[in-house]
């Protein structure tokens, strides 16, 4: 069956075919994705806050060893997790105290949080060693609304959200802390994961708690000009249901609303921000969540989600946490499934491609994203 499509409507008006099976399972596209993305784009590490001053931690992106150093001063920067004497990692614990250097532990070499090396400890190197030559290999940094991102490449791609750096602009993001930590390992390729984020085929069968928070998610669409017949003319209806303002389990607000949103903010109910290939941000009127994912292997991903409050949020008295942190947890968990559900099925003999139905522009737009990255890393090669 076929429908009007307005000029205007974001539909495809064709169905094309999807990524080939062999992309969600296979060793070596998962590691040329690595190599041309993971180790070309920006990566979320957490948020500014929640690495104290005079502290280092490990973190690790596209499979390589990093560490990510805050000094007394709050300067942050961040390195490859190896001394330039024989290769020995500087930090074997998941975070541990910063002075003013970083030392080896194994030889004692020690480097300025800079990253220049200061001193070689016992050794007595001779004329033809410069020290200059020998410092950490850094790794650029970058923040954004609190949050620390690095690039590995050398030539560090844009910093570009999908709906531009303003985007939170009248959110307190910098004056936002962690009230709750989920972290979950989901057996299914990452990019499975950004393509469930990108339909809403799937909410009516999936997410009942869902649908009824967004009633236009019962349709299998994400917003009101997906739908069949839609023109610019056609009234817009509230997002969220009556008397609903936030994603908690009652819809009521975890504490007092933000001050500085505009009215089109709050009606809007949620504001969604898309970092390929690392995370999303979704903004409410009393809370904001951040969901990173981490590549584990061909077949696994890491996700990890962050809910942020205002502290005074978070001092009131009789704070239920839970009231705001269940409702997208359920969804979660029910995503983790579908997505589960989907890699397992990927691996039938007979499966070698699907096709995109006119809703899932995302994901076309995604797939479009993600060859264009493997083409510009590796002209010559082949991906398919």
């Amino acid at each position: 069956m076929t429908h009007h499509r307005h000029a205007d409507s974001p539909l495809l008006d064709h169905c094309p075919e999807t990524l080939p099976a062999r992309a969600y399972s296979d060793p070596d596209w998962f590691a040329r994705e690595r190599r041309a993305i993971w180790a070309r784009e920006w990566v979320l590490a957490g948020r500014l806050g929640d690495l104290a001053p005079g502290s280092m931690r490990r973190v690790e992106v596209a499979g390589q060893a990093l560490i990510l150093c805050r000094d007394g001063e709050g300067r942050v920067t961040a390195f490859h997790n190896t001394c330039r004497h024989r290769g020995a990692e500087l930090c074997a614990a998941a975070e541990q105290p910063l002075g003013r250097l970083i030392r080896c532990p194994y030889h004692a070499w020690a480097y300025g949080t800079d990253g220049r090396l200061v001193s070689v400890a016992h050794a007595t190197p001779t004329a033809d060693f410069d020290a200059r030559d020998h410092g950490l290999f850094p790794v650029h940094v970058r923040h954004w609304n609190g949050f620390v991102f690095l690039c590995l490449a050398d030539d560090p791609a844009e910093f570009r959200p999908d709906l531009g750096l303003e985007a939170l602009a009248n959110w307190p993001m910098d004056d936002l802390v962690t009230g709750h930590v989920m972290e979950t390992d989901i057996a299914c390729n990452w990019k499975i994961f950004w393509e469930n984020y990108n339909e809403c085929l799937h909410c009516p069968g999936i997410h009942p708690e869902l649908c009824d928070m967004v009633p236009v998610y019962r349709q299998g669409i994400m917003a009101a000009n997906e739908a069949p017949g839609w023109t610019p003319d056609t009234p817009a209806a509230p997002v969220l249901r009556p008397g609903a303002r936030s994603w908690t389990m009652t819809g009521a607000p975890a504490g007092p609303e933000f001050s500085g949103l505009s009215a089109a903010e709050r009606a809007a109910g949620f504001t969604f921000v898309t970092l390929y290939p690392t995370a999303y941000i979704v903004a409410h009127v009393d809370h904001v969540r951040a969901v990173s994912l981490t590549p584990l292997g061909p077949e696994r991903t890491r996700l990890r989600a962050e809910w942020l409050f205002l502290p005074e949020t978070l001092a009131q008295p009789g704070f239920d946490l839970a009231h705001v942190t269940d409702f997208a947890s359920i969804v979660m968990s029910q995503d983790a499934a579908a997505c589960e559900m989907n890699q397992r099925g990927l691996r039938s003999d007979r499966y070698r491609a699907g096709r995109l139905m006119p809703q899932e522009f995302d994901i076309h737009r995604f797939h479009q994203w993600l060859l264009s990255r493997l083409e510009a890393a590796e002209p010559e090669g082949r991906h398919d």
